[in-house]
């Protein structure tokens, strides 16, 4: 079953399109990495699924649904969750506060209690600094509670932009191995754009590598990792 679907999406912000006519057809339950080079569309993509950007073309579904036209907020109730480059964390509050702000709208007080301590249980060095106010977390404590945040909204959908982005590599392989973990354990369906490809294709099941807004290969994670010619030519490596 399809969970996350696009058909001719066509992106742009003034001249030429950043992507272009692009379909995109993501199963239920998968571990999608979005691939390519700086500049190849993967940020303008995820945008545009979540509305924060307007298609100048195409369509977009979620289980079925028809979100072409909803608002951003809709899509987010409907279970699309995004969690942006940068580790967006309010540093006045704490870690606390700020993990809380994703169960606002979803959860009643008792409820929204036990989702924190799951997430809690999920990243312990969180646990350990709930807290403490969200300027003195590390980076990679930042990045934990962003994807904290958004699982405690409980989407069926999550987007995640560069989420390895100037992490060191422990602190890498940990976040990427809780998302691996919980899209198993809870069928949670991922699209994680990356420029960590080796890290991304290892937790993946499958890649997609964009090109200039296009889609230039879709192959399992396994294939695309151990294809040399398609590595060098658009991965890098």
């Amino acid at each position: 079953m399809s969970a996350l679907a696009c058909e001719g999406l066509t992106v742009g912000y003034g001249g030429a399109p950043v992507i272009d006519a692009l379909d995109l057809d993501i199963a239920e339950g998968a571990v999608v990495a979005l691939l390519g080079a700086n500049g190849a569309g993967k940020t303008t993509l995820l945008r545009a699924l979540t509305g924060l950007v307007p298609l100048r073309t195409g369509r977009i579904a979620l289980h079925g649904r028809d979100l072409t036209a909803e608002s951003t907020e809709d899509r987010v109730r409907s279970g699309l969750a995004l969690v942006p480059e940068g580790r967006s964390v309010v540093v006045e509050l704490t870690v606390d506060e700020n993990l809380r702000l994703g169960g606002l709208w979803r959860h009643r007080r008792k409820a929204l209690d036990a989702a924190a301590e799951d997430m809690y249980a999920l990243f312990p060095a969180l646990d350990r600094r709930r807290r403490a106010p969200g300027h003195t977390l590390s980076g990679g404590e930042r990045q934990m509670l962003a994807l904290a945040r958004a699982l405690l909204a409980r989407p069926r959908v999550l987007l995640l932009d560069e989420p390895s982005l100037g992490l060191a590599p422990k602190a890498t392989a940990q976040l990427l191995g809780v998302l691996r973990a919980t899209a198993a354990r809870t069928g949670l369906t991922v699209l994680l754009a990356e420029q960590n490809v080796t890290g991304a294709l290892s937790v993946a099941d499958r890649g997609v590598v964009l090109s200039l807004g296009a889609v230039a290969a879709d192959r399992p994670a396994a294939d695309l990792a151990a294809d040399p010619a398609l590595r060098h030519a658009y991965l890098g490596f």
